[in-house]
């Protein structure tokens, strides 16, 4: 047999077989798995049975269970609505209650409105018989005191005025009196201390107007030919001389201080030279007027390092420097500075101030003085443009500005200087004023405090620095004593200058006469 052959048989034998072994493990598996669905329908089946006996069974359950709830929710809904119906008839009876007290509240009401109008009514009638009896006893009242109403109201009145007037007296009096003992007490301290502490001269000399002459000869020889010398200086200078008869002696004649003051040092050179014509006056008052400079700048430093300031404008310094020649009532306007920056400074100290600021303002408080007869206007006012206009300070310019009471102080600095200023000029010796002058003053203070009625006389004494009042016993009584002085104080401060302070003395006087016979 042909080996291929064979070997071709054998394999489609095998492949025939593997093709049976194949349909047949198809079959076998076919046939498994129809028995297993089988069996898991019949599994499903029995499963779906039991979940609709279980769904059944939880639904008669629930209903159960429902149900009981349902009831219990009625049987607690119906439990509340009883509850509320209870509380509802509680509170209608509750405002039936209130409604009953509330109508008998109203009839007691109406019964006391019935009562009170009676009894307004009563009321009125008595009160339009009361007015019937006062108006009875006003007549009765007028017939026996012989006075009418509006009389006796006057009269009431004028009382009640004098008794108003009497406790106002004596709560200014008491006012005054407390005020006064204790400022009097600390500012006696206070300037006491300051006063000793100052060791100036109450009086500087005054400037020199009377240039002394070796000799008469030299009258004619200032004089000149026809005058020639003498209007040259008078040119030059802006002075007035005065050739007298008195003798070995020439009067320089200038309101304007310092230059009478470089006529006095011309004068005083060219006497000394024995060269005197119209160049050699011109030259000799180019020198003159530059040593009169160089004295004012001088005096103004030295001012300024007594009085332990600094920082002061070199213009207010020269104006500083002219005081040393103006002086006013005898006493040297410089050296007054000098001494009211030294007081102002101590008060300051007692009182625990910073003192340099105080020494400032009272050495600058008359610098108006140097140019008031220059520019128009009082010291004051020139002082305070100055001060301004050299960028002074405005605690210094107020205490210029106030310190002759001008306008109100309103700063201790200004205080200070105004008391300082005071003290200086009211110092025994420190000014002095011609005599008449002093006679005018003296006068006018008389005249003053005769001007208020109930005033009989008034003398002034005490070289004017106090005023004796007697006044009419019948006219001004005690308690108007006081109000009279205040008012005849406030009248001299208005209309009269003086230095320091007036005291105002009023006396009252009753006296009794008879005569036996």
């Amino acid at each position: 047999m042909n080996p291929i052959l064979a070997i071709v048989l054998i394999v489609v034998i095998a492949a025939a077989a593997g093709v049976g072994a194949f349909f047949a493990g198809i079959n076998y598996r076919k046939k498994v798995g129809e028995e297993k669905i089988g069996s898991a329908e019949q599994e499903a089946k029995r499963i779906l049975d039991d979940a609709q006996r279980s769904a059944e069974a939880a639904q008669k359950e629930a209903l159960i269970s429902g149900k009981d709830e349902a009831h219990k929710l009625i049987t607690e809904a119906e439990k509340e609505i009883s509850e509320r119906r209870k509380d509802i008839q509680r509170q209608e009876r509750r405002i039936q209650q209130k409604e009953e007290t509330v109508e008998k509240k109203l009839d007691s009401l109406e019964k006391k409105e019935e009562a009170v109008a009676q009894k307004n009514k009563a009321a009125e009638a008595r009160l339009e018989e009361a007015e019937q009896i006062k108006q009875q006893e006003f007549a009765m009242l007028e017939k026996i005191s012989g006075l009418t109403a509006e009389q006796a109201k006057t009269l009431i009145l004028n009382d009640l005025d004098n008794q108003l007037t009497h406790e106002k007296a004596v709560k200014i009096m008491d006012f005054e009196q407390k005020t006064r003992d204790e400022a009097e007490k600390t500012a006696r301290e206070i300037i006491s201390l300051a006063i000793q502490r100052v060791a100036a001269d109450h009086v500087s000399e005054s400037t020199v107007s009377v240039v002394p002459l070796p000799s008469d000869e030299m009258k004619g020889r200032i004089i000149g030919r026809e005058g020639r010398n003498i209007r040259a200086i008078e040119t030059i200078t802006g002075v007035d001389l005065i050739i007298d008869d008195t003798p070995e002696a020439i009067t320089i004649s200038c309101f304007e201080p310092v230059k009478r003051e470089i006529a006095r040092v011309l004068l005083e050179k060219l006497i000394m030279d024995g060269r005197i014509h119209p160049a050699r006056i011109e030259e000799m008052h180019e020198k003159a007027r530059r040593e009169v400079e160089a004295m004012i700048r001088s005096e103004g430093e030295r001012a300024i390092i007594e009085a332990g300031v600094n920082n002061i404008h070199p213009e207010l310094v020269k104006l500083l420097g002219r005081l040393h020649f103006r002086t006013s009532y005898g006493q040297n306007v410089l050296d007054h500075s000098l001494e009211v920056a030294y007081i102002s400074g101590m008060m300051a100290s007692e009182l625990g101030l910073e003192p340099t600021m105080a020494r400032r303002a009272g050495l600058l408080h008359d610098i108006g003085k140097a140019l008031d007869h220059e520019i128009e206007g009082s010291h004051i006012e020139i002082g305070v443009d100055v001060a301004r206009k050299y960028k002074e300070s405005e605690i210094v310019v107020h205490a210029i500005h106030a310190h002759h009471g001008d306008v109100e102080a309103k700063t201790i600095i200004a205080c200070l200087v105004q008391a300082a200023d005071a003290i200086s000029a009211a110092r025994p010796g420190a000014r002095r004023e011609n005599i008449e002058n002093y006679i005018k003053r003296l006068e006018k203070l008389e005249e003053v405090a005769s001007s208020f009625a109930g005033v009989e006389r008034s003398y002034a004494i005490q070289a004017g620095r106090e005023v004796r009042i007697i006044v009419k016993p019948d006219m001004i009584k005690d308690d108007d004593m006081v109000l009279l002085a205040r008012n005849i104080c406030k009248k001299i401060e208005e209309e009269i200058e003086f230095p320091g302070q007036i005291k105002v003395n009023i006396i009252r006087e009753s006296r009794a006469i008879e005569y036996a016979k």
